[in-house]
């Protein structure tokens, strides 16, 4: 089943993002669901190894279509997994763990940039991925 997911929401994300949470969800089911969470999982990073980071996405259903609540990609920090960067979009701002919450040019690059890198890490298979429908 294919969704649809609001593609005109701010901050911006890249068309080749949505298409990838699309592709993700073909198989998914969501007709009695309000929200769906995916989880990007790397299943050998570690504080000791490294690896990919871990990416959650999260998507709530409005009217007909879906629209992204947030996408957090998380790292440790010593041993201590946290927000490395959040991307909200019901306060329609960018977090990173080195600058806090950062303005809209700044978060612009940043989403740019994590895409970028998501996507070429999906396209390589390091993700175990996860469909949660809540």
């Amino acid at each position: 089943m294919t969704i649809s997911i609001d593609t005109n929401q701010r901050p911006a994300m890249p068309i080749p993002f949505y298409q990838l949470l699309t592709q993700e969800l073909l198989n998914t089911s969501p007709k009695d669901a309000n929200a769906i969470t995916l989880y990007f999982r790397d299943p050998d990073y570690s504080p000791e190894r490294g690896g990919f980071h871990p990416v959650e996405v999260r998507l709530e259903k409005q009217f007909d279509h879906w629209r992204l609540v947030y996408v957090t990609d998380f790292a440790f920090h010593g041993y201590e997994l946290i927000k490395d960067i959040d991307i909200c979009f019901n306060s329609k701002q960018v977090y990173s763990s080195l600058g806090g919450w950062i303005n809209h040019d700044e978060g612009e690059e940043l989403i740019e940039l994590f895409s970028d890198n998501f996507i070429s890490y999906h396209h390589m298979d390091v993700y175990q991925v996860q469909v949660a429908l809540g």
